[in-house]
């Protein structure tokens, strides 16, 4: 009997083996839907999101989804060296391990110490096999354990790397589109009518940040429950803005679709269709127009000159909304799912950005 233990240990083994290589080293999209990594941020983000989302104070529940992200790595680990252990216990118990100086079969609980000992490399000595198979299996179980270590510390500077080179963008957003950034907010610093120049070169490199981005949570899909150093900033809401301006900028431009403006908004839903596919899987619920009509009219008397009187304004509107439906149900899943704000269109006169927070006046004055 203790022979069946052989194939589930193989297996737990296997599986788990196999589902850090897919995790941590395999740099694409892994589309197989049943995963063991994909399982646990399921269940466990269901269950944490519940929790925090009773915390009544926005400030608050942000301060507590910030903290899944770095929860959720750690206990991730944890979950995978415990599944190797009791895959190697297993393997011990098939095999009839009998610890040196005992001649009877070690107990399960005896067991997983002995495995939990060898996978972390510890040594001690009070239990040890005396059979080939248990001493081999032993070693390979060390060498098992180190290289999962070793795998880990060297994961981590890697998935932080990622992490900063996102925020260093998002945190540039802020003195140019705003707290939440907003379309509007970055065309009052912007002109449209006066400032293109500028504006491609500030999307040339929005292009290469969705790039960065789209390739980074894709490879790396848990960088997603990783929130911002402010509570209205989110590189979801930082992706929006730029499809929001950019569609804006598209409709009201007459060049050819190969400028920056292009370019970005194309990469920008690119990101925003592929990482829709891992967190916006559920159907909509809020379905609330962003820029509904009387908003829309609203624009475009703020953009002043830089909108056209006549057909030409209402042919641009009609292409402000067609670019919107391509990319507004995408960005809105998966807003649903990982709790987070999608930025209006118009900046709020009342809130000041995250830069001018704590401002004083020199000198008292």
């Amino acid at each position: 009997m203790k022979s069946l233990l052989l194939i589930p240990g193989v297996l737990l083994i296997s599986l788990t083996l196999w589902d850090a290589f897919e995790t941590m080293i395999l740099p694409r999209r892994v589309s197989r839907r049943l995963t063991l990594t994909r399982w646990f941020y399921k269940s466990t983000w269901f269950a944490y999101g519940g929790i925090a989302g009773r915390v009544r104070s926005a400030g608050r529940r942000e301060n507590v989804l910030g903290l899944y992200g770095p929860l959720s790595l750690i206990l991730l680990f944890a979950v995978w060296a415990t599944l190797l252990i009791l895959g190697f216990a297993l393997l011990y118990r098939a095999t009839g391990f009998t610890n040196a100086g005992d001649s009877h079969a070690a107990t399960l609980g005896t067991l997983l110490y002995f495995s939990g000992t060898s996978f972390f490399t510890l040594g001690l000595g009070d239990v040890s096999p005396t059979g080939a198979v248990g001493r081999a299996m032993a070693v390979l179980e060390s060498g098992t354990g180190f290289g999962f270590l070793a795998l880990v510390i060297g994961y981590l500077p890697v998935f932080y790397q990622a992490f900063s080179r996102r925020e260093v963008h998002i945190s540039l957003l802020d003195a140019r589109a705003g707290s939440p950034p907003t379309a509007m907010g970055l065309f009052r610093r912007y002109n449209l009518a006066t400032r293109q120049a500028d504006l491609d070169l500030l999307m040339a490199s929005w292009e290469r940040w969705a790039a960065e981005l789209l390739e980074s949570h894709l490879s790396y899909p848990q960088l997603a429950y990783f929130r911002s150093q402010h509570d209205r900033q989110s590189w979801l809401a930082a992706l929006c803005a730029i499809l929001d301006a950019n569609a804006v900028i598209i409709a009201l431009s007459k060049d050819p679709a190969g400028r920056p403006p292009h370019l970005a908004f194309a990469m920008a839903r690119h990101a925003a269709v592929d990482l829709g596919q891992i967190f916006g899987r559920r159907e909509l619920r809020d379905r609330r127009d962003r820029l509904p009509p009387e908003a829309m009219a609203h624009m475009r008397v703020a953009l002043g000159s830089a909108w056209p009187d006549g057909p030409a304004g209402d042919d641009a509107e009609r292409m402000v909304n067609e670019l919107r439906a391509s990319y507004e149900s995408l960005v809105g899943r998966i807003a649903e799912r990982l709790m987070m704000s999608l930025p209006p269109w118009f900046p709020d006169p009342l809130l000041s950005d995250d830069w001018e927070t704590g401002l004083t006046p020199a000198n008292g004055h």
